[in-house]
């Protein structure tokens, strides 16, 4: 106690009685240091001056209060910190989670910490979380979340769980930190490292990276991609006339159009100076169909980049010559692939430019086959190249009743075309409407002439519709206005319809035909048989006619399984009080079968291949 010595004098001499406390630092017999707490006091008793002292360890208190320090000082960090319960309630956030988020503190404590979720991360992202937390303790990476003002940021987060004595978990504590400014950073030098900097189109690097996987995903998903090489015409004219600046405001003009051509998830990329490459994905896997769709946005392209720029001074004009190459799977290179696109582009300047070309020339000659084709129609039907042959139907006794319309197309330099050929074209690029109300227009004016002449009152005429006609949103109208143009009677017109109108739109396909079974028009169910029509779909419709399809009568003779079929038909028909015509009669002996069955009106060779109204009347005559 000698130290205290002056200490413990100037308490006797003290008459305040207040005493005296003093924090120190002890060391002991062995040599290591205490904190030390000394309360020391004098006191009168009996007329004498006693000192009273005590001394206490508080070396652990001392310690518990400089990691709360610590911990305060930590917690008050640059990082922003936020503490909850068990159940996620928070309970404690710092300042910089404040300036983070925006939330001051009296705004969340006692709230769910998921009032922070930027709704950008989908359920499985936060299993994964929560499985790391329980599973480990712990859990960090990159997460969306929203600010009070709404704004969604990206920041870094670490979430411990913290245990009770029980072992089961008591809080959360989580820190955060902002990193968008980060993010901007690495968006920047992603964009400088895979992005052109004048088109902001992908550039070659990242091309050949999204082709390398196009070409493993058409292995995996057995479908095909194409490559598109495009060229600008003439584009070094353009800027050793206009300047730099012109040039790169079309390249930048170019990117932007391309973009707009595109389905969502093709690929426009810019190599350098004025070629760019489109890639396309999900194509069909049949390789015709593939290079047809292929051909088609390549015509779209030919057409944008072939419109106008508006310049300076007036309007430039400007072309491009496309090169395309189908792929199928990942067995050939990125590379090759490129050179193969690039080749057909070559092809596509020495063919005049403003064209496309495929590699393959086979696929180049049936591509460029169809666009003949294809041009051929509109053509055709702009100078009325079309015309109507005539089959007779007949009854059981071999009288006339009437005849199907069928198209044919008088094509220059090809003679007379069937149906066949130009038929499935003209349904994928659409000219089947046109066509199609061309085909009725014509129709009901030659039934009108049928109806004016006695000898001719009594036919009838079938007309084949298309499902894609049927199901335009005008084709009543169309139909009645055909027969008050034309005179025609509409209890004399029969409409053919294919049992793939079943496969669409049922309540529509019903509604049609029962407003025009209202004006007496009757309704055929061509090809029966072949389909996949339900029997409670064709219960719904107002029918007049099953027609018994070709294929079924062509082997009556020998095949016992159509005849079970043509039975079942004829059957089917007469229960349903429907009449029945069989297509495709050709022999005495299939007439005779039918008949047997029941069948009382038949349309063939037998009786008659399509022909001119002409040819067809003089046959009428005969009758």
């Amino acid at each position: 106690m000698m130290p205290y010595r002056g200490l413990f004098e100037q308490l006797l001499q003290d008459e305040s009685g207040q005493g005296y406390r003093l924090e120190t630092r002890h060391r002991r017999k062995d040599g290591s240091q205490i904190e030390v707490e000394v309360n020391a006091k004098a006191m009168n008793i009996g007329g004498r001056r006693y000192l009273y002292a005590s001394s206490r360890d508080i070396s652990e208190r001392k310690h518990a209060e400089q990691l709360l320090r610590i911990a305060a000082t930590a917690f008050e960090a640059q990082e922003g910190m936020v503490v909850t319960d068990c159940h996620t309630v928070i309970l404690r956030v710092n300042s910089a989670f404040s300036k983070i988020t925006g939330y001051q503190a009296e705004d969340v404590v006692g709230r769910k910490i998921s009032i922070l979720q930027s709704g950008r991360h989908d359920p499985a992202f936060y299993r994964r979380l929560w499985h790391s937390l329980r599973e480990l303790g712990a859990w960090q990476g990159e997460i969306w979340n929203r600010r009070k003002n709404g704004e969604i940021y990206p920041e870094w987060l670490s979430i411990s769980a913290v245990l009770g004595e029980d072992g089961k978990v008591s809080h959360y504590v989580g820190t955060m930190s902002d990193i968008t400014q980060r993010k901007a950073a690495e968006d920047k030098i992603k964009r400088l490292a895979f992005y052109d900097p004048l088109t902001q189109l992908p550039n070659r690097r990242l091309l050949l990276d999204r082709l390398q996987v196009a070409l493993d995903n058409s292995a995996r998903n057995q479908q095909t991609g194409a490559l598109l090489f495009i060229d600008l015409d003439n584009f070094k004219t353009l800027n050793d006339t206009l300047g730099h600046d012109m040039g790169d405001r079309l390249l930048q003009e170019v990117a932007l159009r391309l973009n707009d051509c595109l389905r969502d998830g093709d690929t426009v990329a810019r190599l350098g100076g004025d070629e760019f490459v489109v890639m396309l994905e999900r194509l069909s896997p049949q390789q015709q169909q593939a290079a047809q769709q292929t051909r088609e946005l390549g015509q779209r392209i030919l057409d944008s980049l072939a419109r106008p720029y508006p310049m300076l001074e007036g309007t430039h004009h400007n072309t491009c010559s496309l090169g395309a190459v189908l792929f199928f799977g990942n067995t050939t290179t990125v590379e090759e692939l490129l050179k193969r696109a690039d080749l057909a582009m070559y092809q596509a300047k020495g063919a005049g430019r403003n064209t496309l070309r495929f590699f393959d020339p086979e696929m180049q000659q049936a591509v460029t086959a169809r666009a003949e084709l294809e041009a051929d129609l509109r053509r055709g039907l702009q100078q009325q190249e079309f015309q109507l042959f005539y089959q007779p139907q007949v009854d059981a006794e071999g009288r006339i009743t009437g005849a199907e319309a069928l198209l044919r197309w008088q094509r220059p330099d090809y003679g007379l075309v069937s149906p066949a050929s130009f038929i499935p074209l003209a349904e994928e690029s659409g000219l089947i409407v046109p066509l199609g109300e061309w085909v009725l227009y014509t129709a009901c004016r030659q039934l009108a002439a049928w109806a004016a002449d006695p000898a001719t009152a009594g036919l009838e005429l079938s007309v084949n519709v298309s499902a894609r006609q049927f199901h335009q949103p005008g084709f009543v109208a169309m139909v009645r206005m055909a027969l008050q143009q034309s005179g025609a009677p509409a209890h004399k017109l029969k409409l053919e319809l294919t049992e793939s109108l079943l496969l669409q739109d049922v309540d529509d396909t019903v509604r049609k035909m029962q407003a025009l079974k209202q004006d007496g028009v009757g309704f055929s169910l061509d090809d029966f048989g072949t389909g996949y029509s339900s029997l409670s779909y064709i219960k719904r419709l107002p029918l007049d006619q099953l027609k018994i399809d070709q294929s079924f009568v062509r082997d009556i003779d020998s095949n016992a399984s159509d005849v079970s079929i043509i039975r079942t038909i004829v059957a089917l028909a007469g229960s349903m009080q429907l009449q029945v015509i069989a297509e495709g009669v050709e022999t005495a002996s299939q007439r005779q079968f039918l008949l047997q069955q029941h069948c009382r009106a038949f349309q063939g060779y037998l009786f008659g291949k399509p022909m001119s109204i002409g040819h067809f009347m003089r046959l009428l005559s005969k009758h």
